[in-house]
């Protein structure tokens, strides 16, 4: 137990840099893969090939290897240099944005095209017809992948360790380098753990809330 006291600081201080990054990813690119969802049904072709462009790249090559790319790789062709968080950040968005988008086209996709011609009879635009009859049953039927998405995100910003930030895994990592003893690998995992059951509980009672749209 004197152990573990001595050891927590450091690592409840790389437990709220993986808190920053999760929550700015998630607040960043949750309605970012709405718009990309929504251009994706663009009628201009190039638009549309750009979308798909991105959204094959981000999906196709590791986010590790995006995170170098951005933090290191762009700095080394004098395009801009971002810091080490707001890198982490940029990149965590862009990437999980295309997830997302394919979720939420997905979902769009699942709507019945008959409520379309519905609205379209109503008078209403395609603006309030994605507000007010796709999105509700879009977000209900999407919630479920959109919530291990988040739990995939928990788990995957642990990769900001390759460009030096502070989080729990590296927090955890040099404990052991240094200490010689795997005690603060299974602090790490005890966190992950807590954090993962803690999402899954608030995505079950947003689905449950959810049934309102059934």
């Amino acid at each position: 137990m004197n152990y573990i006291n001595q050891v927590l600081p450091s690592l409840l201080a790389g437990l709220k840099m993986t808190l920053g990054v999760f929550a700015l990813t998630l607040i960043g690119s949750l309605p970012l893969g709405v718009v990309v969802a929504i251009l994706q049904k663009s009628p201009l072709k190039v638009l549309r090939w750009l979308i798909d462009g991105y959204i094959t790249v981000m999906r196709g090559t590791p986010l590790l290897l995006q995170i170098v790319f951005v933090y290191y790789g762009l700095s080394l062709a004098n395009l801009v240099t971002l810091p080490r968080f707001e890198a982490a950040v940029f990149t965590f968005i862009l990437n999980y944005a295309a997830y997302f988008a394919e979720i939420f086209r997905g979902g769009m996709q699942a709507v019945p095209a008959g409520q379309y011609a519905g609205a379209k009879v109503l008078g209403f635009s395609r603006l309030q017809t994605m507000w007010y009859i796709t999105l509700p049953q879009v977000v209900k039927t999407v919630m479920p992948s959109v919530g291990n998405e988040v739990i995939n995100l928990v788990k995957d910003t642990s990769l900001v360790y390759v460009i030096g930030l502070g989080d729990l895994m590296r927090a955890g990592n040099i404990a052991v380098s240094r200490d010689v003893t795997l005690v603060p690998y299974l602090l790490v995992g005890a966190m992950y753990l807590g954090l993962t059951i803690i999402l899954t509980i608030a995505m079950r009672y947003i689905e449950k809330r959810l049934n309102y749209y059934r």
